[in-house]
């Protein structure tokens, strides 16, 4: 189905001289996110976090009215695909925000990039288009895919755990979190299981942690396949024996469904509800007040979106004819991030610092994951070298 949002513009201009004509058009904003199905949770995050930046913007961006059009991908490559071109030529976006899957960026990156539209990732950052096939179109907000799972490779080799099963989805971004993993990590990984997206019982992979009694495991279980997994394994009495290092198993958009048998399981992430600054606990505060929920990384990315997308339209002034200067305003990311320290690399993936996180019990009874330690600083992904300058002369083409 098809979910068309409207924010209704208020009287706030931020300040930045637009022309009449302009004035008067809305800037069209496509979000393109997985809002049906066990993975609805995450594309509910980035809906609405992109909501409140929009919505903190006072719905406007650099003096211009904005409309959001917001559609659902139904993780389904093919159907998103439909959907991004209805947004590009029947709704005429000026810029497309999302998706949360890497096969689903991976099918809908080309259409709306040899269209001349920006897509702003808010979640999915393959390796394809990190390096020789960067593009002056695409830009994104939450990480490298490798990078997060990096930070367990690096955690897991520093606390010298010497045996570790690998589990994650079958997909491309699987296997960019095994990669990332295995960087740092130098021991022995006793098994490397793919699991089917669409994976509901453990049980036999559980059985198999059982009785190889690996030192910890690590795992890459988004949405619904997190829920069942970490459910699955309190119950079968592994998680007090064979810690879980994880990335996006247990976070925000799953830790409701969760609850106590996620608590001290370990996540790598780019950011947490704790993070120490002051926009940051803005951000968590208003979030929370509309939605009633904890918001997760999903969420703080979309709204780091949306004010990367308000900076570039300040800076040209209101006017996205000149795709050149779009995109420079775009890489030069002129806004305060919620993660404090952030810049964009040569590839349009961020520089920006991780941390190993834990899950915890708050004292209203909610749940989140806390940082423990950082790991890495100013980190940038290891295929931006490829980038080559050349790529970005295409905007103007």
């Amino acid at each position: 189905m098809r979910m068309q949002s409207t924010l209704a513009a208020t009287a706030l201009l931020l300040g930045t001289a637009v022309t009449p004509a302009l004035a008067q058009e809305k800037i069209k904003l496509g979000v393109i996110v997985t809002l049906s199905g066990p993975a609805a949770a995450l594309g509910q995050q980035v809906r609405d976090g992109f909501a409140l930046a929009v919505k903190d913007l006072g719905s406007k961006m650099g003096g211009r009215d904005v409309e959001v059009v917001v559609v659902d991908d139904e993780l389904k490559p093919d159907a998103a695909v439909t959907k991004v071109k209805g947004l590009l030529e029947r709704d005429k976006v000026d810029f497309v925000i999302g998706p949360i899957f890497s096969n689903i960026l991976q099918a809908i990156h080309r259409p709306v990039t040899e269209s001349k539209t920006f897509l702003i990732s808010p979640n999915a950052g393959p390796s394809t288009f990190a390096g020789k096939d960067c593009n002056p179109f695409f830009y994104v907000t939450s990480y490298q895919n490798d990078q997060v799972h990096e930070i367990l490779g690096k955690v897991a080799q520093d606390r010298g755990y010497k045996r570790m099963y690998l589990m994650v989805p079958n997909y491309q971004a699987g296997k960019d979190s095994v990669a990332g993993f295995k960087l740092d990590y130098k021991g022995e990984i006793v098994e490397e299981s793919y699991m089917p997206l669409n994976t509901l019982d453990f049980q036999p992979e559980l059985s198999k942690i059982s009785s190889q009694k690996p030192d910890a495991l690590f795992t890459f279980m988004p949405g619904g396949l997190g829920v069942n997994l970490v459910k699955q394994y309190r119950q079968a009495g592994l998680a007090d024996s064979i810690p879980v290092l994880s990335a996006f198993t247990v976070d925000e958009s799953t830790l409701p469904a969760q609850q106590d048998a996620a608590v001290g399981m370990f996540g790598g992430a780019n950011w947490a509800p704790n993070l120490d600054n002051a926009q940051n606990k803005k951000f968590v505060a208003s979030y929370e007040a509309a939605y009633n929920v904890v918001p997760g990384t999903y969420a703080f990315q979309a709204y780091d979106a949306a004010m990367l997308i308000d900076s570039a339209v300040k800076a040209v002034k209101g006017d996205l004819s000149n795709k050149d200067a779009v995109q420079a305003a775009l890489k030069k990311a002129d806004f305060t991030s919620l993660r404090g320290t952030f810049k964009f690399n040569t590839n349009g993936y961020p520089i920006q610092d991780f941390y190993l996180t834990k899950v915890a019990k708050r004292p209203d009874g909610k749940f989140q994951t806390e940082i423990v330690q950082k790991v890495f600083e100013n980190y940038g992904d290891r295929y931006a070298k490829d980038c080559k300058a050349a790529n970005y002369s295409r905007a103007s083409r």
